[in-house]
């Protein structure tokens, strides 16, 4: 079977730079790499044919010759000086190449697992006034802790731990396929490197056993929904001593049956009766801190009256500012009237002079409307 182009190889086009070329060959890597597919004969054929074409086109030299003669120029063979041409067929270690992107992220290859135990994800309710003044919690957490029985080694009292001997106590073991060498986790040690001549029979090895743990959550005044505490190395703990997950507390705050919560700043409407509102008068609402203020509204005060109450929402988290507190006029029309308030109504409605601003306006627009033509 003929061999494909490099280029096409790789997906690029043949004026590709460097960048264009290395970033090719990145995602073909990683998306077919064969310990990511294992076992998929197609995956790891195409990663050896992207590995081959990217040791060639990074190399100035052997592109060039590569542009001008095709395959025709490295048919020297594998890892041997092509007669003639001056330029080797592909001879790149794979394990070099592959580092060369991601050693950072996969280890370099040739270190033993060390799997960090998960982190956890708790969400915590708590109400209007708690986020307001901030608390102290106590929460439970049913997770995995290191082994009481062994400390979290693994191993139990009289046992031993040795480096597997597949692997030389690296964790990896390299498999040549065809020229390439790639480097698997070696199946006798499972990647750790290690292995436990007598287990422990509390945790069977692991190092970790499940328990409820109880912890202690500082809320800080001004969380909001959303709102994320970090508890460093309370989540998971990893297997035979390696390192705790992280747990994360996502606040969630209750709905309040008198005020509502934009940002910093709070709502309330507190009704007022009709005839209230139409000869002014005052009203006692409540703080969001538990406190009592007096508001003074004018004659004729109509519902969404709005009074606004500097500093008297919520605080900032971090101690910056708190908000404002706006409370708004509910007026009612009242219900179930005797029969001697409906004829004080009726007779406040002769008098003329009995509608509000609002309706005098509405009857306005309602005339230019209905006038237009």
């Amino acid at each position: 079977m003929a061999k494909r182009d490099y280029y096409e190889v790789l997906g690029i086009g043949r004026n590709a730079d460097a960048g264009a070329i290395k970033s090719a060959y990145r995602k073909l890597a990683m998306k077919h790499h064969p310990d990511k597919n294992p076992g998929n004969q197609k995956s790891e054929s195409l990663f050896k044919e992207a590995t081959e074409a990217y040791e060639i086109l990074k190399d100035d030299e052997k592109r060039a010759a590569y542009d001008q003669f095709g395959h025709a120029a490295f048919e020297g063979g594998s890892g041997s000086q092509g007669q003639g041409s001056g330029f080797g067929g592909f001879s790149g270690n794979f394990s070099d190449i592959f580092d060369e992107f991601f050693g950072d992220v996969m280890g370099g290859g040739s270190q033993r697992k060390q799997n960090r135990g998960a982190d956890l994800r708790y969400d915590l309710d708590v109400s209007l006034e708690e986020a307001f003044s901030g608390l102290q919690k106590e929460i439970p957490v049913t997770t995995a802790v290191k082994c009481d029985g062994c400390q979290g080694s693994g191993v139990s009292k009289g046992g031993r731990v040795s480096n597997c001997s597949t692997c030389g106590g690296r964790g990896r073991v390299r498999v040549q396929q065809g020229f390439f060498a790639v480097e698997r986790e070696c199946n006798s040690c499972n990647g750790e490197g290690q292995i436990i001549s007598d287990p422990c029979k509390s945790c069977r090895g692991n190092g970790v056993e499940n328990k409820t743990k109880k912890l202690s959550v500082n809320v800080p005044p001004g969380v909001d929904n959303g709102t994320r505490i970090r508890l460093s190395g309370e989540g998971e703990a990893g297997p035979r001593g390696s390192g705790s997950g992280d747990l994360y507390i996502f606040i969630q705050v209750r709905l309040h049956n008198i005020f509502t919560r934009e940002g910093k700043d709070i709502y309330c409407q507190v009704p007022v009766d009709m005839a209230s509102a139409a000869l002014g008068g005052n009203l006692e609402v409540p703080t969001i801190d538990g406190g009592r203020l007096k508001i003074n509204y004018d004659p004729g005060t109509q519902s969404g009256k709005r009074f606004r109450l500097r500093g008297k929402g919520m605080p900032g988290l971090r101690g910056t500012s708190r908000g404002d507190a706006y409370v708004e006029t509910l007026v009612e029309t009242p219900v179930n009237l005797t029969k001697r308030q409906k004829e004080i109504l009726k007779e406040f409605s002769l008098e003329g002079n009995s509608k509000g601003p609002q309706t005098d306006s509405f009857s306005e627009k309602l005339k230019k409307f209905w006038n237009r033509n």
